[in-house]
Parts: C-alpha cells; structure tokens; sequence
C-alpha cells in the first residue's frame, strides 16, 4: 500500500533525520576559553538548535558551566547531560557533587537533565578503579533519590577497553566512548572497527542499553597512523557511523558541537582543535545536509574488538576539556576542559528511562519510507 506524505511532513522527516541525538559541548567561549555567561550559552545553543536538541557537559563546577547552561535552557526542549568530573584528587568529584545538589535545587531536572554522567574516562587514565567510580556513581545515584530524583538515569564513561562488569553494575546505561581515529584506523575500516567494539560492550552490558558517548573524526592537523583527519573523511564517518547507529537504534553522542580554537595541540596529534561540526566561528563546516541516509548499506559482517590491543584505544590526560590525552589519544577535559574531555538493544529500565533523541531514529526510518512512496 502506499504511503500519501505531504511535502511539509517529508520536508520535517528529512531534516529530522539529518539531527544528531545529541553533542558534546563545552560552553567555555571558544576562542579565548573564557567562562559562559548565560548570554554566550544562548547564543551557542541557538546556532546548535538547527541540528539537535541535547547536549552533554563534562562538569557542572568547572567554571561554574553548569549554572548558565541550565538558565539558557529555561522554558526551551532542550536537554542536558550533566556531568561530574573525576580525577585522582578526590575533593573534585565531591565539588561537582556538591554543585549539582545546589543545581538540583534551583532547576527542573526532571525537564532539563537526561542524564548525570559521574567520570569521563578516569579509569583509562589510571586516576581511579573501575571500582572506585562504581561507588561514586551510586554515590550521585543515592544523592539524587534523596532529592526526588532518582528516575534520572546516572552513568559514567569511559573508553571501550576498561567498561567492565563491576563498572556496568553500577550504572543505569552504559556510556562508551571509541574513536577509531585514536586506534589508527584508515577511514575504509572505521566503521567496522567501531561497530565490532559497540557489539562487543553490548554483549558485556546484558540487558541493560549501550549509549555511544562519543566518538567523531576530526577534519584538519596530523595524520594518526593510518588515520588521516579530512573534511571528506569527517564526514564519511558521520554518515556511516550515523546512518548505521539509526537502523540499529543506537543512541549516541557526537564529539562535538564547535572547533575550539583555545584547546592546547600538545598531544598525540595537532587535531585537538578540529573535532567540531561547526567552525571556530561557528558556521557549518558542511553544507546542508551534513549527512544522507538514503541508500545506505551498512557493512555486514563487522570484525570483533577483542582482539584489538587496549592500549590502541586512546591515550592518558587530565580534566580540562581535551586539554589532555585520553585513553583515545585525544585531550581530556574536565568539563571538555577540567571535566569533560579527559581523553574525548532491549527494554530495560534503563533504557525505558532515557532515550535522548529516539525520535531521530523513527524520523530517519519515515523519511526512508516517505522517499520509497514516491518512487
């Protein structure tokens, strides 16, 4: 039978199906690294609403990011994934905490906050055990149900590697970050080597949803082994990794939102600055769309990651935003600058309580079905 669409609803189904689920964002200014002011925050989101809705933060106490970006958000739909940095100095974490029980009181989390995210590849960068950020995720789990708001679903991330099952114990989702840039990987494989390590953390996490927390291809600086950053080689990955994560209804984050100019290019390679889909200057780095879906194939056979050195996964660094190397060879942060970037399935409970922008998925599918009822 056919499909009768209106050309306004298959115009929606294909810009909805060119959004992403969501973006890593620090709202640091970008070209100087100055701390947001709400204004800033607004300004930012306003450019970011073309192409998502949410976006994740490393931590709510690095230059005090939390509390603009949650005003900036007041009466829209947007969401945020709050995050808690982590770090071998332990009265960090509990300042993060601290700071998201004073956010907990001024905000509504339950409209605003999809998700707490406790740690940003701390365990790969050997600054805690997979145990020690267990406790703290039941820690903020603990604190947020005293609060009321216990149905927030509390995760941590880390690289693909070190997700191991105490961590997944601990955890309402699981959060994995893989870069196949950081593994040296040639374009033509990435998508292959990073789905075979999203199959393998699924079999790992049983019932309960995997959520890619990052991955993303940079554009421009040095060649990383076989990986080679490109305008053309970014977007291919955004399109294969994108497109595929759409038919299998993966949920993900991409790293990220802008370039930003005031990170340091002191690490494994001179990319750090150009992982953004939007410029330093925030226009569009791609025309639109930034990505097709349309008769897209995915690979069928993708190869195991267990076989696949730990080691090639990233490499160390501490919070500040990708200001140092983490276990994917990028710069961590902490708040994508002390807190964020420290580095770069069924119905559960979990994935009943959060599903970012599922919607993306459905919308991708009807567009796929709006453009077969035309032909």
């Amino acid at each position: 039978m056919k499909l009768t669409l209106t050309l306004a609803t298959l115009a929606t189904a294909a810009a909805a199906a060119n959004q992403f689920n969501g973006l890593s964002y620090n709202p640091k200014q970008l070209k100087t690294g100055a701390c947001p002011t709400v204004d800033t925050v607004r300004d930012d989101l306003s450019v970011l609403s073309k192409y998502t809705n949410q976006v994740r933060l490393y931590s709510v106490n690095d230059c005090n990011q939390g509390e603009p970006v949650l005003r900036a958000m007041e009466n829209t739909n947007w969401k945020v994934q709050l995050g808690l940095w982590v770090s071998d100095v332990e009265s960090v974490y509990e300042a993060d905490k601290t700071e998201l029980i004073r956010l907990a009181g001024i905000f509504d989390f339950k409209k605003y906050v999809s998700a707490v995210i406790v740690g940003n590849e701390a365990i790969y960068r050997k600054e805690q055990t997979s145990a020690q950020v267990a406790a703290k995720v039941r820690d903020t789990k603990a604190a947020l149900t005293k609060l009321g708001l216990g149905d927030i679903p509390v995760t941590a991330s880390e690289t693909w590697p070190y997700y191991d099952a105490t961590l997944i114990s601990a955890v309402d989702y699981v959060n994995v970050h893989a870069f196949p840039f950081w593994e040296g990987t040639p374009i033509e494989g990435a998508q292959d080597k990073m789905f075979g390590h999203v199959y393998d953390i699924q079999k790992l996490a049983g019932s309960k949803k995997v959520v890619v927390g990052e991955t993303g291809w940079p554009d421009a600086g040095g060649n990383y082994e076989s990986a080679v950053p490109s305008l053309s080689n970014e977007q291919r990955y955004m399109k294969e990794f994108i497109c595929r994560a759409n038919l299998e209804k993966l949920d993900y984050i991409w790293f990220s939102a802008f370039d930003e100019a005031w990170k340091p290019v002191t690490n494994a390679s001179d990319v750090e600055t150009h992982w953004g889909i939007l410029k330093g200057d925030k226009t569009p780095k791609f025309s639109s769309p930034m990505y097709d879906c349309q008769g897209f194939v995915p690979s069928s056979k993708p190869p195991s990651s267990s076989s696949v050195s730990s080691t090639s996964s990233k490499s160390s660094s501490t919070p500040s935003s990708h200001t140092s190397t983490s276990g994917s060879g990028r710069n961590s942060e902490p708040s994508d600058s002390d807190s964020e970037d420290s580095s770069k399935s069924e119905t559960s409970k979990s994935s009943a309580a959060w599903s970012p922008v599922g919607a993306v998925s459905i919308a991708a599918s009807v567009a796929a079905l709006a453009v077969s009822a035309l032909i």
